[in-house]
């Protein structure tokens, strides 16, 4: 794991640490699941502008109609046959 070292405003830092509190947890940890979640959301933006950019082929949207099918078989009372 790496350490990161930034500055925030003295009230956004009062706000931490008062969740912190609440929730019985260090302030790190809020900030790791901040971060992440921001990085998500980045990387899905990324993600949609890509797709965007260079759409699925026609090889590559050839199984979509399968996607449609559902089951091949009624499997619901599988578990329910005595051998």
């Amino acid at each position: 794991m790496t350490m990161l070292s930034f500055r925030v405003p003295d009230d956004d830092a009062a706000e931490v640490q008062r969740w912190a509190d609440a929730l019985g947890i260090d302030r790190s940890e809020i900030l790791r699941d901040a971060l992440h979640r921001h990085l998500v959301v980045l990387n899905g933006e990324a993600d949609a502008r890509r797709w965007e950019e260079q759409p699925a082929t026609d090889a590559e949207r050839s199984l979509e109609a399968v996607a449609d099918w559902g089951p091949a078989e009624d499997w619901s009372d599988w578990g329910d046959a005595e051998g």
